[in-house]
């Protein structure tokens, strides 16, 4: 019998390229390591910019304290007064959504829409109609059928 040798087709010259082949053969200790390198060079770069930040903040803290301290009178009700304006307005604005938002709900409800929420509505509407009756018949047989005329009359 003849033997049949299969050879595999390697794209772009055959083989392994070079890259991959040293990629196969580093060991997992380097790769540690350039991973080890990797961090300590991003956090020692974020480290150093925090401080410089810090640095910065109290610079800016010094310069501007004194600046702060004389002008408080007029800045900290300034600050106040427009934190309370701007919270008016806000709130102005979000209640005046909802009430447009409600009465629109309301509209399409009573003009026979199907609002989102109204078979909860009609549900609960169902059930207080089904306890009223059932108050005024256990009332009704409380005061022996009398009902409200004859207890108006004593």
């Amino acid at each position: 019998m003849a033997e049949i040798h299969h050879t595999q087709h390697q794209p772009y010259g055959g083989g392994v390229s070079h890259y991959q082949q040293q990629q196969q053969h580093v060991s997992p200790r380097v790769h540690q390591a350039v991973k080890a390198v990797t961090a300590i060079t991003a956090g020692g770069s974020l480290l150093i910019l925090s401080g410089l930040t810090l640095a910065g903040t109290v610079i800016a803290l010094t310069i501007a304290t004194p600046l702060l301290v004389i002008f408080s009178p007029v800045l900290v009700p300034a600050a106040i007064t427009l934190f309370l304006l701007a919270s008016g307005f806000l709130m102005s604005g979000g209640f005046g959504v909802a009430a447009a938002t409600v009465l629109s709900w309301i509209y399409r409800y009573a003009t026979g829409g199907h609002p989102p929420g109204s078979d909860s509505l009609d549900q609960a509407r169902d059930k207080l109609g089904y306890k009223a009756r059932d108050m005024k018949g256990r009332a009704d047989h409380a005061t022996g059928g009398m009902g409200l005329h004859a207890r108006a009359d004593m």
